[in-house]
């Protein structure tokens, strides 16, 4: 398999296995860590989306890079936060 060129669309590509391995993780029925690793690939991608320059951004980048930023933390966040706070229902 060929690696797309740019850095960004590499930081994508990495980002949506993630976000299939957590969703693989939910399906089982580990929902809670499944949800932190997509929160953590969100969180990632928002300091990788800071860091790359705009000529290598390739598909990570979406709408202004303040927005994707944003945009990004916001959900890794509100993920991560999701996960720690709903409480397990053992019975």
């Amino acid at each position: 398999m060929k690696l797309p060129r740019s850095y960004g669309s590499r930081v994508y590509l990495a980002q949506l296995i993630a976000v299939a391995v957590g969703l693989i993780f939910l399906l089982v029925g580990w929902w809670r860590t499944g949800i932190s690793l997509i929160a953590i690939s969100f969180i990632l991608a928002a300091v990788a989306r800071a860091m790359i320059s705009d000529d290598h951004v390739g598909m990570l980048g979406v709408r202004g890079r303040l927005f994707d930023i944003l945009w990004m933390s916001v959900l890794g966040v509100s993920l991560g936060v999701l996960a720690i706070v709903v409480p397990n229902s053992w019975t």
